[in-house]
């Protein structure tokens, strides 16, 4: 499950056109797969990931402020726990720069293969930081899900290095982190200020960044640049938009076709085929992930239920 899927989840309702929140979504997966291909491409001629991250949050908060605007939620973005708006930015910018930096050390279908584990550590998270019930059918979803990593860490049979398996993973557990803290936050804020706070306050600390790191490149560095800052925008946009169409438990499961364009594109752009044990490895973590949302959307089912037919008050 995506952030963005995590923001609006609380607030999401199924559209009446259902089938076009799916379209959107696969449509979303595959732009991400275009972002990140431009990501690798930038930093193989110079850029760095510094970069990259600021121009993509630099034309995310425009989108970010139409889509408030367009919903007439702008009065939305204020808020009483900046404390809390702080702490979901730097677990955001911190997992956004270790997924990008995966993506430029890892072949792309090996790096958002951890990535899928981000599902994993949330459930984990979630049971032993918000003390969730979890019971047989989760746990061992993230068994299932670590044998699956444990597969994926062999790629044609040799060992991804250290480092480079080290940053994905570290990628996933913060993207968890941030998952976690969106649920603590959808408590109390609106879906609107988390996604304008973020994308907001991501530009000082990436700002900063692109002060000490940044450089002057050429004509077709600064076009990579913008391909990558546009198509991370459009990609926000199908994002929210697959949410106004259908419901959260619609689409979820379409988030794992990134695997595909990210193969595609590491294959048609860098060369780059995934070994046989990304193929048994990742169908383990994607199954584990759907397993895990199965059992929430039943137990979301089932108290929901329970609250209808035993009313408080």
């Amino acid at each position: 499950m995506t952030a963005e899927t995590t923001i609006t989840k609380a607030s999401a309702q199924t559209g009446r056109r259902p089938l076009l929140g799916i379209m959107l979504r696969l449509a979303a997966m595959a732009v991400l797969g275009v972002m990140f291909a431009l990501v690798k491409l930038a930093g193989q001629h110079g850029v760095h990931v510094a970069e990259s991250l600021f121009y993509r949050q630099l034309a995310g908060l425009p989108v970010a402020i139409a889509w408030l605007w367009w919903t007439g939620a702008l009065s939305s973005i204020r808020t009483a726990r900046p404390l809390q708006h702080g702490l979901r930015m730097i677990l955001g910018v911190s997992a956004m720069t270790l997924n990008f930096s995966a993506m430029l050390l890892l072949p792309m279908a090996e790096a958002t293969t951890f990535g899928f584990a981000a599902q994993i550590f949330a459930t984990i998270l979630a049971a032993l930081l918000l003390r969730e019930p979890t019971g047989r059918y989760r746990w061992g979803a993230v068994v299932l899900g670590f044998i699956g990593v444990m597969i994926a860490l062999q790629p044609g049979g040799q060992a991804v290095a250290a480092t480079s398996a080290a940053v994905a993973l570290g990628g996933a557990l913060m993207t968890a982190c941030v998952i976690i803290q969106l649920r603590r936050m959808a408590q109390s804020e609106p879906a609107g200020a988390i996604v304008f706070w973020f994308s907001l306050t991501s530009l000082l600390p990436l700002g900063i960044a692109v002060l000490i790191f940044g450089k002057n490149h050429d004509l077709f560095s600064w076009s990579i640049i913008a391909g990558l800052s546009l198509s991370g925008a459009i990609a926000q946009i199908l994002l929210t938009a697959s949410l106004r169409h259908a419901s959260v438990a619609a689409i979820m499961t379409m988030d794992y076709s990134a695997l595909l364009w990210s193969a595609l594109m590491g294959y048609t752009v860098f060369g780059n085929i995934p070994g046989h044990s990304v193929w048994l490895g990742a169908p383990l973590i994607i199954g584990a992930g759907m397993i895990i949302a199965w059992r929430e959307q039943h137990l979301a089912k089932r108290r929901a239920t329970e609250a209808a037919e035993y009313p408080v008050g």
